[in-house]
């Protein structure tokens, strides 16, 4: 089956209601609510609240996740007990730093599935690489249970951490981002970038976001609704791109009936590589409305 893309997966802080209502209707393939830094130690409680309520009552047109306080923090263990009730998509966790936090979150997620009647592994998890540390560990993270479905960068705590600062070229980050692409592929779940967080400057959003899907992520972290249209138009395939993909699938198609053993497309021989490549260049102009769900299937 085929997993659902992630090019825009936009933050909405939890002590927003009237964000929290009206996030499904920006286009975003992700929403993830939250409850770490875009709220102060003194609203957690609240947010906790109106994100568990906007779970139970508000039906969204797309995944939605929840990032949680740091089980290490006084937050973390009453942000799971307050959410899963109400069944998020997933959970995403901030600064991980090794394996044994996702499967401490893991067991808990287990134990309330079954508490609550949820088909055991229908939440998935998430996981934030912020540090050397983390990134360290980030394949051992990235396969530490099978509910992870992503692993994301945080580009802002990672330059910290290295004593720096998050410039526009992103140069301090190049091997962080490099590496955490390299585990995310290993363990076969979703890397996703970033987020850019001057609203202002749109080119340089823009460049960012080609520079993460070359070297490789799903996708990219927004933190404004007008980031996610910015998002789709990079990762959206041209025309030209669409055009030689659906060739080669259907030359591909064709010699799997006609049982041959060579596919040729404009002089050149395909082999299993250009053909994943071209399987996923028509997943994202399909989720771009460019072409029909039918030109995906074998």
């Amino acid at each position: 089956m085929h997993e659902s893309l992630r090019r825009a997966m936009l933050f909405a802080p939890g002590n927003n209601p009237g964000l929290l209502q009206h996030a499904g209707i920006y286009g975003a393939d992700s929403l993830i609510f939250d409850l770490e830094d875009a709220v102060s130690i003194h609203e957690k409680d609240a947010a906790r609240i109106l994100v568990r309520n906007a779970l139970a009552t508000i039906r969204y047109p797309c995944e939605v996740g929840v990032r949680i306080n740091h089980i290490s923090t006084p937050w973390g263990f009453d942000d799971l007990a307050a959410i899963l009730p109400a069944r998020p998509d997933f959970i995403r966790l901030p600064k991980c730093e090794e394996a044994e936090e996702i499967k401490r979150i893991d067991d808990i997620v287990t134990k309330a599935e079954r508490r609550y009647g949820f088909p055991e592994g229908s939440i998935r998890l998430m996981a934030a690489i912020e540090s050397p540390r983390g990134l360290r560990n980030a394949f051992e993270i990235a396969s530490a249970s099978p509910r992870m479905m992503a692993l994301a960068i945080g580009g802002e705590d990672f330059a910290t951490s290295l004593k720096t600062t998050k410039t526009k070229d992103g140069a301090e980050l190049f091997a962080a981002r490099s590496m955490i692409v390299y585990a995310a592929r290993e363990a076969d779940i979703s890397p996703i970038d970033s987020v850019f967080s001057d609203l202002q400057d749109e080119e340089g959003f823009i460049r960012e976001t080609e520079l993460a899907r070359q070297l490789g992520f799903d996708g990219k972290s927004c933190v404004h609704p007008r980031q996610i249209e910015l998002v789709h138009r990079v990762f959206t395939p041209s025309e030209k791109e669409i055009q030689s993909a659906q060739r080669i699938l259907k030359a591909y198609r064709e010699a799997m009936a006609r049982k041959a053993g060579v596919v040729a497309v404009d002089g050149k021989m395909i082999d299993a590589p250009m053909i994943i490549r071209a399987r996923r260049t028509l997943a994202h102009a399909v989720a771009a409305g460019l072409v029909p769900q039918e030109d995906l299937n074998d």
